[in-house]
């Protein structure tokens, strides 16, 4: 049964759109997904599914989280494949020392990723910005809140993406193979 990984956008950052983690896997329980997991509490969560899209499932549960939990919320789904992809495209992650200053840029359609041109003319150096297949990738040396390109992708511009840093996303990675042990 394949594996897939949802990342909620913007959730439980200050007081608005508060999501517990426990109550997200019983939302994903309830709707039928199996082995799931979550990690950290910023909307991060893997499941198995028996069948439908990556966009479905995304659309079931952005819809459940607003019905039942009552918060709008961006929801990308990728599937494990595409995680370890991701992993494996992203050459970066050799230069980022401190993995918490390395963005994963994630869309759900990734034809989206290639019209992040204006947030690369924001890069300034030693910044690098690199779009790949199925992420892109944004090293912010001097951290996060210091580069214009970062705070862009996770402020309002930054709305049909979410982003991890690359701490999480290996967390992920690791927590996609427990679950197939």
């Amino acid at each position: 049964m394949p594996k897939f990984v949802a990342l909620l956008r913007g959730i439980n950052v200050g007081k608005a759109k508060r999501i517990a983690m426990a109550d997200l896997r019983a939302l994903l329980t309830e709707l039928g997904y199996t082995d799931v997991a979550t990690l950290l509490n910023s909307g991060n969560a893997v499941f198995r599914a028996t069948k439908g899209t990556q966009a479905k499932h995304a659309a079931t549960i952005a819809a459940a989280i607003s019905e039942q939990l009552k918060v709008e919320v961006p929801v990308i789904v990728k599937s494990a494949k595409e995680l370890s992809a991701i992993v494996g495209e992203n050459q970066l992650a050799e230069q980022a020392n401190n993995h918490s200053h390395l963005l994963v840029v994630f869309a759900q359609d990734n034809a989206m990723l290639s019209g992040l041109g204006a947030v690369e003319s924001l890069v300034v150096l030693p910044e690098r910005f690199l779009v790949g297949k199925n992420a892109a990738y944004l090293h912010c040396a001097a951290g996060i809140l210091e580069s214009k390109a970062g705070r862009v992708l996770l402020g309002n511009a930054g709305r049909s993406v979410t982003t991890r840093n690359w701490a999480t996303i290996l967390k992920l990675q690791a927590l996609v193979a427990e679950t197939d042990a």
